[in-house]
């Protein structure tokens, strides 16, 4: 995210910057994309009428160079209207959250009152708007998702919302701002915790719910798919679970930077509504062979990358998919831990087998990811080309509901909690 802003002076013809204030980002809605770690630094792309916040350049391991760097405001001529000066928010000193006592069943998630987090040193205090539901949210639920060291017990992986509070080292011009935001926990809350470094501003073309239910899918499968899968353009890619989140988001990016996307289902229905949302091709895995049909689509040659979630027998169905030099990336073992892999297949075809837990790793690591998103992805969220599918919304006392339609399967998409 974005520590301060610059508005640009009357003048504008000849690009001179004065700091100014963050807020200014909302007026008329025209922005600009600037990588500026200093006054001199010039403009190096635009994006329409539109927002887009960049990440600082270079982030050290522990994250606490982020965001060092500065976003711009931008319009020529005068400013209309001057914003008149906002006034702090009364931050109450408890907050409704889902905090259950120990694992269970979706009955487990009841309200219950709770201190609201101070924000620590390079993080926002986030009034959350919508929090998105996710998978490991479900498996920590069930007491089968260790949280790493030091994460709120709270579940909730993504939120949206705003700024209404600063820690040390992060510029206060950034209160009520909104942003989304991945998190290591605390999302199922009125109040939320994040990083700088691991936020992204919310552009007029989304709402709330829409960019609660981006980061955590977001963030996955750009780091998976695109940076660990080296997937590009022109390639055909295998994921499973087509309409989760995860699939969903993957049909989404594959969509705009020209991927082929083959899906699998568990029925036609899904099938058909993978299609629908942008799959290439849909396979119905109770009914089809999926390792044959990606044969037939692909006339013998493979796939270039399998996005696995499942795990399991599926390890070695997913290497007879991969054609040369292909890439296959974990992400989750929901079909099992163990495989039996053919070692002299993955020689033959010099495959390459990968593997990520995006939950543990540290600041630094996401940071540098949100800073890749800001610069690569979220212009297409600025301009409405990337939003997410949403299944169904929730209030957030009714958490349990949320959790028994992740649970159903039936989904599509996101689920979301709101805060409303």
């Amino acid at each position: 995210m974005v520590n301060g802003a610059f508005k640009l002076l009357s003048n504008a013809h000849d690009l001179g910057f004065e700091r100014g204030d963050a807020r200014r980002q909302l007026l008329d809605r025209e922005w600009i994309e600037i990588l500026a770690t200093e006054r001199s630094d010039g403009i190096v792309g635009t994006s329409g009428q539109d927002f887009l916040a960049i990440h600082a350049p270079k982030v050290d391991p522990n994250g606490s160079a982020v965001n060092k760097c500065e976003a711009a405001t931008m319009r020529t001529g005068e400013y209309v209207a001057e914003l008149p000066e906002i006034m702090p928010e009364t931050i109450p000193g408890t907050m409704i959250a889902i905090d259950p006592d120990g694992p269970g069943g979706p009955e487990v998630l009841q309200p219950v009152e709770r201190p609201v987090p101070v924000p620590a040193a390079g993080e926002y205090l986030v009034k959350v708007a919508a929090s998105g539901v996710n998978r490991p949210d479900v498996l920590q639920r069930k007491g089968r998702y260790p949280m790493p060291p030091g994460a709120p017990s709270i579940p909730g992986l993504e939120i949206a919302g705003t700024i209404v509070a600063v820690g040390e080292g992060v510029d206060a011009a950034m209160l009520r701002q909104p942003v989304c935001a991945l998190v290591w926990g605390g999302g199922y809350a009125e109040y939320c915790v994040a990083p700088a470094g691991q936020c992204l501003p919310i552009p007029p073309a989304l709402s709330m719910i829409e960019a609660a239910a981006i980061p955590e899918t977001l963030f996955t499968v750009w780091s998976n798919l695109f940076e660990r899968a080296y997937a590009v353009e022109g390639d055909t890619v295998l994921v499973h679970g087509g309409t989760s989140g995860i699939g969903t988001m993957a049909i989404a990016l594959g969509r705009l930077f020209d991927l082929t996307v083959i899906v699998t289902c568990g029925t036609d229905d899904k099938c058909a509504r993978a299609i629908e949302i942008g799959a290439a091709h849909a396979i119905n895995y109770k009914t089809q062979d999926f390792v044959e049909e990606v044969k037939a689509i692909t006339g013998g040659k493979g796939v270039a990358a399998v996005l696995d979630m499942v795990g399991g027998d599926y390890l070695p169905r997913n290497l007879a998919c991969l054609g040369d030099d292909g890439r296959h990336v974990s992400i989750a073992m929901q079909g099992g831990a163990k495989a039996e892999i053919n070692i002299a297949q993955i020689m033959a075809k010099r495959l390459t087998l990968s593997g990520s837990m995006l939950r543990g790793r540290d600041i630094g690591f996401k940071s540098l990811v949100a800073d890749e998103i800001a610069r690569v992805v979220w212009p297409h969220a600025v301009e409405g080309r990337l939003r997410p599918v949403i299944d169904t919304t929730f209030p957030l006392a009714e958490a349990a509901r949320a959790h028994e339609r992740m649970d159903g399967g039936d989904h599509v998409g996101k689920i979301v909690l709101t805060m409303a």
